[in-house]
């Protein structure tokens, strides 16, 4: 897909150091690479991260999914657009884990001046295992 929006000069760096002070630093995410084929991030699954169940809770495998598409999403506004806002998204939970590192892999479906799509694939880290299939549809906002 050829992308004509992506802010190649975009370093992980500068997304990362976004981060601090929001829900996403708070739970550990750590973005690991950006690029026009998508955004991946990874985070290290604790204890307080978990459901009363004892499985990892639904909201942290939503947030990082969420997150990295967000951030992809940014990275990929058209020029003179102001930002973006989450209009609608969906998850399906395939599997869980207790213990280890869980990672996102965001890839763009569509880029488009009004709206953008989002896939995220959540996987367990040390496998690989698929945990969780994310897709969310973004509006791009422009100055009134």
């Amino acid at each position: 897909m050829a992308n004509e929006y992506f802010h190649a000069d975009t370093t992980v760096d500068a997304i990362n150091a976004r981060l601090p002070g929001t829900l996403p630093a708070l739970m550990g995410m750590q973005v690991l690479r950006v690029d026009a084929q998508g955004l991946e991030s990874r985070l290290v699954v604790r204890d307080d991260l978990m459901a009363p169940n004892g499985f990892l809770h639904a909201a942290t495998v939503v947030m990082l999914a969420d997150t990295s598409c967000g951030l992809g999403a940014i990275v990929n506004l058209p020029k003179g657009a102001t930002g973006f806002t989450t209009i609608e998204l969906k998850s399906n939970f395939l599997g869980t884990v207790l213990s280890g590192s869980i990672r996102a892999l965001a890839r763009p479906v569509h880029l488009g001046r009004t709206t953008q799509v989002w896939d995220a694939t959540v996987s367990e880290e040390a496998q690989g295992k698929t945990l969780a299939l994310f897709r969310c549809t973004q509006m791009v906002l422009w100055p009134k």
